[in-house]
């Protein structure tokens, strides 16, 4: 492996210990023991790690969103609250799993259980580090997108065996809003693509780096555009139209009690944070940040940015209201997935413009960064005004009453 004893205690990328134990047990053992326990060492970190990550995220969620809604959060069961997460799965391991009498028994069990394989199988490819990667896949960025598919396919089957008709409704909504987002998120991450020439997470990481770039930077309505998608995706507020609860109960999981619904609330935890972590590797560099990754752990560079990106989901999920089904759909398909294709054709065109040119990266990004801002800046303000002006502005009905008969009798109609 050509690792030196030095690598046992070089913590700036974990993946470097890892290896040198992995180069040890290859000298005397034979190669099928490394491969499984690589990926058994792979496994048992992404497990601990969301395991973990997400007692805390789930306190830290909870306290921030009090705060933005001038509330205290939780703050009765231990220090500060911090061990609410642990006695509300607690409560949940203590309560009884139901089934209901009209349900298909084993449709019904087994979504809890597999929502959780395309989470952690994301988190397989996603790179903590220069080399703390489980599977360094030359299509990623492809991978990543089908193993996202996926989900959706488990919450359907989820809302079907429920044989509840809000839960079929609610599982419905989510195959709706995959089948809309899932485009222009698509498109969003092609720009990345199209512009680092490679699907590999960790090469978009190295050519960020080697050309001492961020690629939100040049891609700003690309990286907008995913955050969006993303968030509808994942059904958290203000997009969580398929858990509803003033239209569909629970939605998806109504009929899920027990620590079945933990699963599909700490699955939804796990999404938020997958979501973050590809946002940080594609659009704000992943491990690299200008140099400090040869100081500051690689691992703890990425952490950084992944839990930034976490906390713009949580403070959109404290602010904004919740959109309805058709503004929703409407969205996707009237203003992302124009804006998507209009980056598309300027990414295209601007890397042509780099490569017949032949000019240095450093004359031509920063020329090509502020130019996609200011188009960025223009095409939502502009298309917003058009996609406005098209029906969806503010109208006002004017209703007059006959006060002898307590009802209306005319309809004034738009204003």
């Amino acid at each position: 492996m050509g690792l030196t004893l030095t690598a046992w205690y070089d913590l700036r990328d974990l993946g470097n210990p890892v290896n040198a134990l992995l180069g040890w047990i290859g000298q005397w053992g034979p190669a099928w023991l490394v491969y499984i326990i690589a990926g058994a060492i792979g496994a048992a970190a992404i497990g601990a790690f969301l395991g973990f990550t997400m007692l805390g995220l789930i306190w830290i969620e909870r306290r921030v969103i009090g705060r933005l809604q001038i509330r205290l959060g939780p703050n009765r069961v231990g220090p500060f609250g911090l061990l609410q997460p642990v006695a509300d799965a607690l409560k949940l391991m203590q309560k009884e799993a139901l089934r209901p009498a009209g349900a298909d028994k084993l449709l019904f069990l087994l979504p809890p259980v597999l929502i959780f394989i395309p989470v952690v199988l994301t988190f397989g490819v996603i790179p903590f580090g220069s080399a703390m990667t489980v599977a360094n896949l030359n299509v990623g960025v492809l991978y990543i997108i089908s193993i996202g598919s996926a989900a959706p396919i488990l919450v359907f089957i989820a809302g079907w065996s429920s044989n509840n008709k809000y839960s079929l409704l609610g599982a419905m909504r989510v195959i709706a809003m995959a089948i809309s987002y899932e485009i222009p998120m698509v498109l969003a991450l092609l720009g990345t693509v199209l512009y680092a020439g490679t699907m590999n997470l960790n090469g978009i990481v190295g050519w960020q780096r080697a050309h001492g770039t961020l690629l939100i930077l040049l891609q700003p309505l690309a990286a907008i555009i995913y955050f969006i998608s993303a968030s509808a995706e994942l059904n958290r507020t203000p997009v969580d139209i398929a858990e509803a609860e003033s239209e569909l109960g629970a939605g998806y999981h109504t009929e899920y009690s027990g620590m079945r619904f933990g699963l599909f609330y700490a699955v939804e935890l796990a999404n938020g944070l997958a979501v973050s972590g590809i946002l940080a590797t594609l659009f704000l560099g992943g491990w690299w940040l200008y140099g400090l990754d040869r100081w500051i752990p690689n691992w703890l560079i990425f952490l950084s940015k992944m839990f930034l990106a976490y906390m713009l989901l949580v403070w959109t999920r404290g602010t904004l209201p919740r959109l309805r089904i058709d503004q929703l759909l409407a969205f996707a398909w009237k203003f992302l997935l124009p804006l998507a294709l209009a980056n598309i054709f300027l990414v295209g065109l601007e890397v042509l413009i780099w490569q017949q040119s032949g000019a240095s990266a450093g004359l031509l990004f920063p020329i090509f960064g502020v130019a996609n801002w200011v188009l960025a800046v223009a095409l939502v303000v502009g298309y917003s005004k058009t996609y406005a002006s098209r029906g969806l502005r503010r109208r006002t009905i004017r209703v007059v009453y006959d006060l002898g008969a307590q009802k209306p009798v005319e309809l004034i109609g738009p204003s």
